[in-house]
């Protein structure tokens, strides 16, 4: 069951981040960009970040805070986040509790068999904490331009 709507407050959480403990109060004061994305040190999930790093000036700029969020573990971040020099947090969800309240996690078909995982999708919150847009079934490509200009807009 989702537990956010556009125009909505994001709901209470608490969790770890690559750069410490990351909660709804943590996020209000700036736009926010939370993208969801299936793996750490896969080729789709490395260019995504790569992309949001590259821009991420751009996005700074525009008031916002970029993070990236999956379900792996801050060990397997720190790692992916040195390896590809990211600029911005990953949050660490193992037990999904962002997943659910985004509505990310989806029966999705790897190689013939149906597994449960992250559907790679991207949510900006207003700088009160409110969903104000959201992409779903990401394509890596063209992406990030697509939500930086949603954050210059707000």
């Amino acid at each position: 069951m989702p537990g956010i709507a556009i125009g909505k407050p994001i709901p209470a959480f608490k969790l770890e981040s690559t750069g410490g403990l990351i909660s709804r109060p943590s996020l209000k004061g700036k736009k926010t960009v939370l993208y969801f994305y299936p793996k750490d040190n896969t080729p789709g999930c490395t260019l995504e970040g790569q992309d949001f790093r590259d821009q991420l000036v751009k996005f700074t700029r525009a008031g916002a805070q970029v993070f990236g969020v999956s379900r792996d573990s801050i060990k397997s971040h720190e790692k992916f986040k040195c390896n590809q020099a990211f600029g911005f947090e990953l949050i660490s969800d193992p037990d999904e509790v962002l997943c659910a309240i985004f509505d990310v996690i989806k029966m999705k078909n790897m190689y013939g068999k149906k597994v449960r995982g992250v559907e790679r999708s991207t949510f900006l919150l207003d700088d009160k904490g409110i969903l104000r847009r959201e992409w779903r079934k990401v394509k890596v490509a063209g992406h990030v331009d697509e939500v930086l200009a949603a954050v210059k807009a707000l």
